[in-house]
């Protein structure tokens, strides 16, 4: 156990979290929404610190993350936990798992060194803080963030976006790109789905994109609950609001979990988002999920030249020179060194 950032104490040994959009109200010797962190004495504590339940190399692309170092690796870790409850999680074995004693964490221990140096040793450009919500492990990812930041090493955080502002202030000076999933621009889907809200989501994409991070977005089409052109349209007007360099991720939806009632998205569906996409003014919007059935290229958005050519989470071409068109010599948005 570690002694958790951002929280408050209050009267009777109560203690207020301020690590996400919840602000759970803890009394002593209970936990959080998040379920890993356990006020002991009116001391707030993290269960999760340095006890990894899952570990991998991904491509980068997996994440997804299109415009960072392409081609690249990334070592991904996750600890148990998350401060959603989504109805469709596809890792719902490690995001809820249930209860356990906080000497009976789940997971292999592994200190912030031993993160790093795995993915050095890997050949990895980056670590990605994913599988769950990375917020939930804050104190970890930040340890591993720091020492990574000093080895060279890209961090990159697969997010729901619902940490609050002082999390997102801390968390900037060391997080180089974040993909923040956008489930539904309606509120009452985030609280039916996800046991959420809306806006905190909107506040996070705004601000990492505001202090410097590279952000990009993603939305699971889910048929009937989140997939009407209206609601499309107004994401990718809210994102166009910020900037329409920011990557939209349009992907599919398979029944998983407790959502079972809805079939698999289309692939019509996901062609016509990136469709409207693209129509309200966004410069790369993607159709995920897919392999090889189109929608998954990064085009120059001043001459139409198809800049990285990809099959899924892999590389077939990458024709940028120092990040700009081979074509027009334009700029395209991204991290690319």
């Amino acid at each position: 156990m570690k002694e958790a950032l951002l929280y408050q104490k209050e009267s009777n040994d109560r203690v207020t979290c301020l690590l996400c959009s919840h602000n759970c109200s803890i009394a002593n010797h209970r936990r959080g929404l998040c379920g890993v962190r356990e006020n002991k004495g009116g001391v707030l504590y993290s269960l999760v610190y340095g006890k990894v339940i899952a570990e991998h190399i991904d491509p980068i692309e997996k994440k997804p993350l299109f415009h960072v170092l392409p081609g690249s690796r990334s070592l991904s870790i996750a600890t148990v936990g998350c401060n959603f409850s989504c109805r469709h999680c596809q890792n719902a074995s490690i995001s809820q798992p249930g209860s356990f004693s906080s000497d009976a964490v789940p997971g292999v221990a592994k200190s912030p060194e031993a993160v790093v140096e795995s993915a050095l040793a890997a050949g990895c450009n980056s670590i990605s803080y994913t599988y769950v919500e990375p917020t939930i492990f804050f104190e970890y990812a930040y340890d591993c963030m720091s020492l990574a930041k000093r080895e060279g090493l890209k961090n990159c955080f697969v997010s729901n976006g619902y940490m609050s502002k002082p999390a997102t202030e801390l968390l900037t000076p060391v997080l180089d790109a974040i993909n923040i999933d956008l489930k539904s621009y309606r509120n009452e889907f985030y609280k039916t789905v996800c046991g959420a809200r809306l806006q905190p989501v909107l506040d996070s994409i705004r601000r990492m994109h505001d202090a410097g991070v590279w952000v990009e977005v993603t939305t699971l089409l889910i048929p009937g609950l989140n997939d009407s052109d209206e609601e499309l349209r107004q994401i990718a007007d809210f994102l166009v609001s910020i900037d329409k360099s920011i990557p939209w991720h349009v992907t599919g939806f398979f029944p998983t979990y407790k959502l079972t009632d809805r079939p698999p998205t289309s692939l019509e569906s996901l062609e016509h988002a990136r469709e409207i996409g693209i129509a309200q003014g966004l410069q790369y919007v993607y159709a995920g999920n897919r392999p090889g059935k189109g929608g998954e290229n990064s085009s120059c958005p001043s001459c139409g030249f198809e800049v990285i050519l990809r099959h899924g989470f892999f590389i077939q071409k990458n024709n940028l020179i120092q990040g700009k068109c081979p074509s027009c010599n334009s700029s395209i948005a991204g991290i690319w060194e």
